[in-house]
């Protein structure tokens, strides 16, 4: 989660040393696990209590699709399923099948040329 190595955890750990004491790092790690417990619990508890709230039609909701990297990760970075070299332009059912039309080209003024003017839409 915190992507800590071994190395930065024992920097991490020498520094509590130096700045808290070797009297008060013990009780200040057991203090720091004791929040981390309650901190655990508590987001424990609101998730549940949110899933009791959102009722049966959410039962299968999953709150780590609401993380932004797992919701790219899912909706972008997953392989497809289907294998794209069977698509065909011809298919009537195919992924392609809703697209709509492409506006059509317009054409270009050449150059000097004044632009058309419509006194209505303005």
């Amino acid at each position: 989660m915190f992507d800590l190595s071994i190395t930065k955890i024992l920097v991490l750990a020498l520094i509590g040393l130096v700045v808290f004491g070797p009297e008060q790092l013990p009780k200040m790690a057991s203090q720091a696990g004791r929040a981390l417990r309650d901190l655990r619990r508590l987001a424990d508890n609101a998730r549940a209590d949110l899933s009791d709230s959102l009722g049966p039609e959410f039962k299968d909701f999953d709150f780590n699709d609401l993380n932004p990297r797992a919701f790219v990760r899912k909706h972008l970075l997953d392989p497809v399923d289907e294998d794209p070299s069977t698509w065909s332009d011809s298919d009537a059912d195919g992924p392609y099948a809703e697209l709509p039309e492409p506006p059509p080209v317009l054409a270009t003024l050449a150059p000097g040329e004044v632009p058309p003017y419509d006194s209505e839409a303005t």
